[in-house]
C-alpha cells in the first residue's frame, strides 16, 4: 500500500512553487497525496517567517500534525526552518527540520527515514533551483522560480537572513520549466522569487528573460508576481503590449512616506513610485496594480501615516495587502525608537483596509461592459464557472457546463456586492 503525505504552505508564492514541486516529486514515488486534515505518514510543513503572526500560525500547524497522527513523520521546512532551526529541533512534534538551502532534499529525507537510516538534511547538497517541473499540484496555475534570495537589506525584513543573498536561475532552465509545464497543460504562468525585478544571469536581466519567456509557442498567458519598484521604464512596460503578459503587476509599496522610506532603507521614493502608477495607468487603463503596505513603522507619525492614505487612494490600488509592522530580531528596525503601540497599529490597519475595499471596488466597477479573458478555476454550487481575468479579477461565468482550466472570452455585465466584490459576465460570441 502507498504511503500518504499531506502539504501545508504558509507565506509568499514562492513556497508555494516549492511545495508544488516537492509534491509532484512525491506523487512520482507512488506516495497518496493527502488533504493535511487527513491522517497521513507525512507531513511537510513549509514554513513563513516574515512576521510574528507568521510565525504564531507556523506553530499551530505544526501543533496540528502532531495531534492528528502521531506515528507520522513531521518535517519542517521554509523560512521559519532557518530562522529557527536549532530551537525547532529541540521540539519533540517535529522529527526532521529541513532549511531553505537544503528544502530540494524533504523527499529524500523522507524516503531515508523510511528505510531506517537516520539522516539530517544537511547531509545532502545545497541546491535552490533543483526541482523538477511540477506535474502534480494544488494549482490551476503554475508558479515558476526564476531568483532567490535579496540583497537589498530594509531595515524590517528578516528575508536576507532565511533566504540568503540575491541569485539567479539560469535562463535556460526557466525556459526549459515554462515549456514543460505549458505541455502539462498548464494555462497561467506566475512567475515568482523573492526579489524577482532583480534577476540577472550571465548578463541577461529581468526585462530580457520575460521577453525570451514570451517568446514561448502554446496557449497560455504570463503573471509577474510580486516585485520591488526598481526604476521600470516605459522599455519594460512595453512588454504588456504582448497578449501573452497579464495586465497587473504587485508592487510592494510598503510606506508613502518619504522619511519613512528612508528609515525601511527602501531604493525608491514615494514620487517615483506615484510617476511609475501613472505611467502604467496612461499606458494601459483600467492596469490592474496591487501593492503592500506596512503600518506603524517604527516612528511612523500620524501625518506620516497620513502621506500614504492620501497616496495608496490618489493611485487608486486594485487591492492593499496591509502588514502591521513586527519586529524582527536582527534587523535594524528592532533598535530603531518610538516604536508604535499595538493598539495603534490595529487602527492604521483597519483604515488601510477600509481604503482597499474603496479603491478595489472602483477598479473592479470599471470592468462593466467589457471584456475579460477569463481562465477558469473552479465550477460553483450552482454549476457556474469561476476564474481570473488577465487582470487578476475574479469574476464568475452565468452559465453551466463550462470546463476548468479553460480560457473563456467573457462580456462582464453587472458585480456583485459581497465583501469580496466578484465581476459577473456572460461569454462573448
Amino acid at each position: 500500500m502507498s504511503k500518504k503525505v499531506a502539504f501545508k504552505t504558509l507565506g509568499c508564492r514562492l513556497n508555494l512553487f516549492e511545495t508544488d514541486a516537492l509534491a509532484s516529486e512525491f506523487a512520482k514515488k507512488d506516495y497518496q497525496i493527502v488533504d493535511f486534515a487527513e491522517k497521513a505518514d507525512v507531513y511537510v510543513i513549509n514554513t513563513c517567517t516574515v512576521t510574528s503572526m507568521s510565525d504564531q500560525k507556523s506553530r499551530r500547524v505544526i501543533n496540528q500534525a502532531r495531534r492528528k497522527n502521531k506515528d507520522g513523520i513531521t518535517i519542517v521546512t521554509g523560512c521559519m526552518a532557518t530562522n529557527y532551526k536549532q530551537q525547532l529541533e529541540n521540539n519533540d512534534k517535529i522529527d526532521y527540520v529541513v532549511d531553505n538551502d537544503h528544502k530540494t532534499s524533504v523527499l529524500s529525507v523522507a524516503e531515508a527515514h523510511f528505510k531506517g537510516e537516520i539522516v539530517s538534511a544537511d547531509s545532502f547538497e545545497k541546491d535552490l533551483f533543483n526541482y523538477e517541473p511540477a506535474d502534480h499540484t494544488f494549482h490551476t496555475r503554475s508558479f515558476i522560480k526564476i531568483q532567490d534570495g535579496c540583497d537589498n537589506f530594509c531595515t524590517f525584513c528578516i528575508i536576507p537572513k532565511v533566504r540568503g543573498r540575491a541569485t539567479s536561475r539560469p535562463v535556460t532552465d526557466v525556459l526549459e520549466n515554462i515549456k514543460k509545464v505549458v505541455e502539462f497543460g498548464f494555462k497561467e504562468i506566475i512567475i515568482t522569487g523573492v526579489n524577482i525585478g532583480r534577476y540577472n544571469h550571465e548578463g541577461t536581466d529581468f526585462e530580457s528573460l520575460v521577453e525570451q519567456m514570451l517568446e514561448i509557442q502554446g496557449d497560455f498567458r504570463i503573471r509577474i508576481s510580486s516585485i520591488e519598484p526598481d526604476g521600470y521604464t516605459e522599455s519594460f512596460f512595453r512588454l504588456f503590449k504582448h497578449p501573452k503578459l497579464s495586465p497587473h503587476m504587485h508592487i510592494c509599496l510598503q510606506s508613502g512616506s518619504e522619511e519613512i522610506l528612508l528609515k525601511m532603507r527602501r531604493m525608491y521614493t514615494a514620487k517615483l513610485f506615484k510617476e511609475m502608477a501613472d505611467k502604467l495607468e496612461e499606458l494601459y487603463p483600467g492596469f490592474s496594480l496591487t501593492t503592500d503596505i506596512i503600518v506603524g513603522f517604527p516612528g511612523e507619525t500620524e501625518a506620516q501615516f497620513q502621506e500614504t492614505v492620501d497616496l495608496a487612494n490618489d493611485i487608486g490600488f486594485a487591492h492593499i495587502h496591509t502588514f502591521k509592522y513586527s519586529v524582527r530580531k536582527g534587523t535594524r528596525a528592532e533598535r530603531l525608537p518610538d516604536h508604535v503601540e499595538e493598539k495603534e497599529k490595529n487602527r492604521r490597519g483597519e483604515i488601510i483596509r477600509k481604503l482597499s475595499e474603496k479603491t478595489r471596488l472602483t477598479h473592479r466597477n470599471k470592468f462593466i461592459g467589457k471584456q475579460q479573458k477569463v481562465l477558469i478555476q473552479k465550477i460553483t454550487e450552482k454549476g457556474y464557472a469561476s476564474g481570473y481575468g488577465e487582470h487578476y479579477i475574479p469574476v464568475i461565468i452565468e452559465k453551466t457546463g463550462l470546463k476548468t482550466n479553460t480560457f473563456y472570452d467573457v462580456n462582464i455585465t453587472s458585480i456583485t456586492e459581497k465583501d469580496e466584490p466578484v465581476l459577473l459576465g456572460t461569454l462573448s460570441k
